[in-house]
């Protein structure tokens, strides 16, 4: 099994985490913004007392919504995570044959051609990833 990951293949990775974990989100939430205000609060008059204007109206979003986001996020770290990491492990044959190899060096009947194909794979995941 030999782990090759070109170039390009790195930086398309990178671009789409970048893309969608930064840049999609802060146009997402400024949109979201810029639509409620301009769809909801401009057409309400009552809001519109009580947010005259869009800078008013983001700072009291952003009071209430970080905290309420804070909250939604922990509850993903602590509860959801984990489950997507049992479910990514259970679908991963690498983990499995790393973890398969493990038990039976342990034991002492892992086969030497296994040991040594697991070894040089870990030796260049470690080369690319220091």
């Amino acid at each position: 099994m030999v782990l090759d990951v070109s170039w390009m293949k790195r930086r398309w990775f990178e671009f789409r985490a970048g893309h969608s974990m930064y840049l999609s989100f802060a146009l997402t939430f400024v949109n979201f913004l810029l639509i409620v205000y301009r769809l909801l609060i401009e057409q309400v008059p009552f809001l519109n007392v009580v947010f005259p204007n869009l800078w008013i109206f983001a700072m009291i979003l952003f009071i209430i919504y970080f905290p309420v986001a804070v909250i939604i996020g922990h509850w993903h770290r602590t509860l959801q995570l984990p489950t997507e990491a049992n479910i990514g492990f259970m679908a991963s044959p690498l983990s499995a044959k790393l973890f398969r190899i493990q038990m039976q060096i342990m034991q002492g009947t892992a086969k030497k051609e296994e040991v040594e194909e697991m070894e040089n794979l870990l030796k260049q995941v470690e080369k690319t990833h220091p």
